[in-house]
């Protein structure tokens, strides 16, 4: 299982390096209505290979958690704690890819 970083160890330079692809905002957006979704279900016509890659950056990076469930992973934005560590980033970058 992965290891979630604390949110007082979250670095806006990795917050933003990991929001700056726009597979991974896509992933962000998807995550953002506050549900945990399979890793399988969130983005069409990408590999999974290259999905796995954008999860890790997302997850070190602390925007988002991965939790077991069964046979897959759900995964779920970190909203709270980045509101907690950098408060409006994620609403400002939600507004803007709208």
């Amino acid at each position: 299982m992965a290891v979630t970083i604390r949110t007082g160890d979250m670095q806006l330079p990795d917050v933003l390096t990991a929001l700056g692809h726009p597979v991974r905002l896509q992933i962000v957006r998807v995550l953002a209505d506050d549900d945990e979704h399979r890793c399988g279900g969130i983005v069409d016509g990408i590999s999974k290979s290259t999905l796995t890659h954008h999860w890790k950056v997302l997850r070190d990076a602390g925007v988002i958690n991965q939790r077991p469930s069964g046979r897959e992973n759900l995964l779920s934005l970190r909203r709270d704690d980045l509101d907690e560590r950098f408060p409006g980033l994620l609403d400002s970058i939600l507004a803007t890819q709208e």
